[in-house]
């Protein structure tokens, strides 16, 4: 067994039934996703869309590619043919750019949409009243289903509770949010405590990035 694969099994050791691993693979070799494809892993999430075109072509067919990286507009036509999930959504403008561009390939395109609960103006997303606000029945070629966050970076355990138990108040408010992605290698455990159903690992498996 590889040491991805050994990775990966520690990790589905702590996994509750219904909780969905993302295999972050962003800045690590085609040769590195699949192993974790050989391990059984099908899920694998990009940040880079140059990056994401180039692995794409190279790797088996059933992968499901999830992007977690910021996305600029001018960029979604190159993954829309194939991306499964787009977990950044982050503004009404993308929304709007993403919805045109499926409609132009007549394709329905999951997305998340992401929620700034952390204390740091770093990271981006939708305030909570903001979010509260939108319309999402007007984006025909988007099936909307659900929300992703990222908590402050602190050791500060209560605050990042506050952070994912926000993210699920919110999700629970509206039933197309079916997909809670919140938590990543230093704090799934602690999103899985509030309620996330899908974690994005990247170091766990493969290490440190190789940039």
């Amino acid at each position: 067994m590889s040491t991805i694969a050994q990775h990966i099994a520690a990790i589905r050791a702590t996994l509750p039934q219904g909780v969905q691993l993302i295999c972050v693979s962003k800045f690590h070799p085609a040769e590195a996703i699949l192993e974790a494809y050989n391990a059984g892993e099908r899920d694998f999430g990009e940040s880079r869309v140059q990056e994401l075109c180039a692995k794409q072509p190279q790797l088996p067919a059933d992968i499901r590619w999830h992007f977690i990286g910021h996305l600029q507009t001018n960029k979604v036509r190159q993954i829309l043919p194939f991306v499964h999930l787009i977990h950044s959504v982050d503004s009404v403008h993308l929304l709007e750019t993403i919805n045109n561009e499926a409609t132009k390939i007549n394709r329905v395109v999951n997305v998340l949409l992401e929620v700034h609960t952390a204390n740091e103006t770093t990271k981006s997303g939708f305030l909570p009243q903001e979010l509260q606000a939108l319309d999402l029945n007007q984006y025909d070629h988007l099936n909307i289903c659900g929300l992703m966050t990222m908590a402050t970076n602190t050791d500060d355990e209560d605050e990042i509770h506050r952070c994912f138990q926000l993210l699920k108040t919110l999700a629970d408010s509206d039933q197309h949010f079916t997909i809670r992605s919140m938590g990543m290698s230093d704090d799934y455990l602690l999103a899985i405590q509030d309620g996330s159903n899908m974690i994005r690992i990247g170091t766990d498996i493969f290490g440190a990035r190789q940039y």
